[in-house]
């Protein structure tokens, strides 16, 4: 998986670790130096892990620059404007990231540019201590996620999954929707995986949806009975209990119940993304996939997409990412036809387990919420972007999950 790397590997490289370069002195419009501790690079503004020098040093150059697209399209899963009804207070939204699509903000600094929501003093007077205290910082993140990355042993090995993929294009050309691919993205895979227990009971909620959004779901006794077989399966791995323990150490969560009746919440509980009442959730956006107004949305999971290829229903097109990883979990950004409907692109893990891409798309939603979250595995830097649900809440004015996907840093 290294044909396309030099096209887009910037797309996904978050802040670098820190190093001995802190300067943008004879490096301005360099490559991305994943060594260094800030960037000189055409995008590194647009990445956010620039230099502190680079625009007195840099910056005529960069004015010449190209935006980089985002690896996932400006559909209604990018843009929470086509997403989510602008929210026009501050339940549940106190000292949250700006958000340039909010009518109102309830961020830190709303008050200094007089664009607060009229309930933010009333709401959030006695939050600012608790937000900045608690906290998570940047390093403590990406030093989370390469635990959650060594602890996930139920991953493919190099023999299990065997990818053919095929033609690289640039991100330019994604709108086209041409399949440049005759083959099938899997040659082979290893379905011993399969019968793992975390796998299984993944897989047992995969026929739990209606893709279609607008048309409510109603689960059987069985379907919630396998939402909490799923939960309770992959809090028995390594890969969740250092998730919790960080949470926990946090002061996220005060016992591991706590941790999975919040889980099933966020990602299981019911909202309407269309007309009906509970036609979508985090889980079947993310990890099912759903159509929306003729279009793919979400379907973000490796092993959904391989039973679908496997079944004629996934026509896999092309990709524009293929991440730099020799191992799995691997990361790949593709184009395909699922079943008549078109997904622009489709960032996804390759050959993690289930229970690694729930804790590092939960963690990413807990920490960073509406936000992008910068993590390191395997010693590379990568972004996940959440998204919370406004329209709907549950608790204590908690949010639901709306999508998380791999995507570039800004």
């Amino acid at each position: 998986m290294r044909a396309c790397i030099s096209l887009v590997l910037a797309v996904l490289c978050g802040l670098a670790w820190a190093g001995k370069i802190e300067s943008c002195a004879s490096r301005c419009n360099e490559k991305f130096n994943r060594d260094a501790a800030c960037q000189c690079d055409r995008r590194c503004l647009w990445h956010g892990n620039c230099c502190e020098d680079y625009e007195h040093l840099c910056t005529e150059d960069h004015k010449e620059s190209e935006p980089l697209p985002q690896l996932e399209e400006e559909t209604e899963e990018a843009l929470a404007s086509n997403l989510y009804s602008a929210p026009t207070s501050c339940q549940g939204r106190c000292y949250e990231a700006f958000d340039k699509h909010h009518q109102c903000h309830c961020n830190a600094r709303c008050q200094e540019f007089g664009n607060c929501c009229k309930d933010f003093e009333s709401l959030c007077s006695d939050h600012e201590v608790s937000h900045s205290s608690d906290a998570i910082t940047k390093e403590e993140i990406q030093s989370i996620s390469e635990k959650i990355y060594r602890a996930d042993t139920n991953k493919a090995q190099k023999e299990d999954i065997v990818l053919n993929s095929q033609n690289c294009i640039s991100p330019s050309e994604t709108r086209n929707q041409v399949d440049r691919c005759p083959k099938p993205l899997f040659t082979y895979v290893n379905e011993k995986l399969f019968s793992k227990p975390t796998y299984a009971a993944f897989i047992n909620l995969l026929n739990n949806y209606q893709r279609a959004t607008g048309h409510g779901e109603h689960f059987s006794a069985q379907e919630l009975a396998e939402q909490d077989a799923f939960l309770r399966e992959i809090m028995k791995t390594a890969v969740m209990k250092e998730l919790y323990s960080f949470l926990h150490h946090q002061n996220r969560y005060g016992s591991e119940q706590e941790f999975v009746d919040d889980l099933k919440n966020m990602w299981f509980g019911l909202y309407s993304r269309g007309n009906e009442e509970g036609d979508s959730s985090g889980f079947e956006h993310v990890f099912s996939g759903e159509v929306k107004k003729g279009k793919v949305t979400g379907f973000h999971n490796w092993i959904r997409f391989y039973l679908e290829e496997k079944e004629g229903l996934v026509d896999y097109y092309s990709h524009i990412y293929d991440g730099p990883w020799d191992s799995y979990p691997d990361v790949l950004a593709m184009q395909f036809n699922w079943d008549g409907y078109y997904k622009e692109v489709g960032s996804a893990f390759i050959g993690s387990s289930p229970e690694f891409e729930f804790a590092l798309y939960s963690l990413c939603f807990i920490a960073r919420p509406g936000k992008v979250c910068q993590l390191s595995l395997g010693g590379y830097p990568l972004a996940v972007r959440t998204y919370t649900w406004d329209k709907s809440t549950y608790g204590n004015g908690k949010k639901y999950i709306a999508t998380a996907y791999i995507v570039s840093s800004t």
